[in-house]
């Protein structure tokens, strides 16, 4: 079968999927290790009869509701492919609004920096290869976490540090940067039934309080390991802006503010002590 008829019946039993081009494409890479340049050069180019039936197997998963980042092994983030698994959540584009805050608002000289709840280690990572003078550590409470985030700094080179402990419990400090991407959805909405959030990890996607139980918890914790002037930086919902400054402002924070995500919600909100 040639590569352009493969990818246009996918497409078809894709139909339902938001972006079924595009998943069908992904998926073909992966099959026959090439880029999506590569489809679109040659597209009369054959797939061999094992390559048909993997490609028709993992489309079939797909339409079944499987995320693409989990059918393939990895997802890009900030222009670099990491290795995720069923036990991290998929990497997403909101969260480079945080990497980028961070960058935008750090010095580029040595500082010690902790990533909490890293997962995959898409955000300490990239922390880490984007600012090599900083020190990173990248703690997890689960230990298959922090096995796929050991593997992605050693494939990508960074380096960092990883614990397995619950938020900052048990780490020694100051640090001059808390970063996270925390469990923040109420585990009443609706969206938890739906899409890739089905498939990803529920300890790290819902909290208590309506999703505020684990900010709250970081903001506390946070405020007594910074050194002074040290930021605290996190990730939340794009309902949760105005919650968020709340916790920051009655901890102490100073110049609280809240970053928007690509589709103008807010995402990110930072602030010091």
């Amino acid at each position: 079968m040639r590569l352009d008829d493969a990818l246009r019946q996918a497409r078809e039993q894709l139909a339902a999927s938001p972006s079924p081009g595009l998943d069908a494409e992904l998926l073909l890479c992966r099959v026959i290790g090439e880029s999506r340049t590569y489809l679109r050069t040659w597209p009369e180019r054959t797939l061999s009869d094992s390559q048909q039936r993997v490609f028709q197997a993992l489309v079939r998963r797909r339409a079944e509701g499987e995320p693409v980042a989990h059918l393939t092994g990895e997802r890009e983030f900030f222009g670099r492919p990491f290795l995720v698994s069923p036990h991290t959540l998929i990497p997403r584009p909101d969260t480079e609004t945080l990497v980028e805050a961070v960058l935008e608002t750090l010095p580029e000289s040595e500082l010690r920096a902790v990533d909490l709840g890293t997962g995959s280690g898409a955000i300490g990572v990239t922390l880490a290869l984007e600012r090599p003078a900083w020190s990173l550590t990248l703690t997890d409470a689960s230990r298959p976490a922090l096995a796929v985030a050991r593997d992605n700094a050693e494939r990508l080179g960074a380096r960092v540090g990883l614990v397995c402990c619950d938020w900052l419990d048990g780490l020694g400090g100051p640090f001059d940067l808390i970063v996270s991407n925390p469990p923040y959805i109420d585990p009443q909405d609706a969206h938890m039934e739906q899409g890739d959030l089905r498939f990803e990890p529920r300890s790290a996607l819902a909290a208590n309080d309506h999703g505020l139980a684990d900010l709250r918890v970081i903001a506390a914790q946070a405020h007594d390991t910074l050194a002074p002037g040290g930021w605290l930086v996190l990730e939340h919902g794009f309902d949760q802006g105005g919650a968020v400054r709340t916790l920051l402002g009655e901890r102490g924070f100073q110049d609280v503010t809240t970053r928007q995500d690509l589709e103008g919600r807010d995402r990110v909100t930072l602030g010091h002590v």
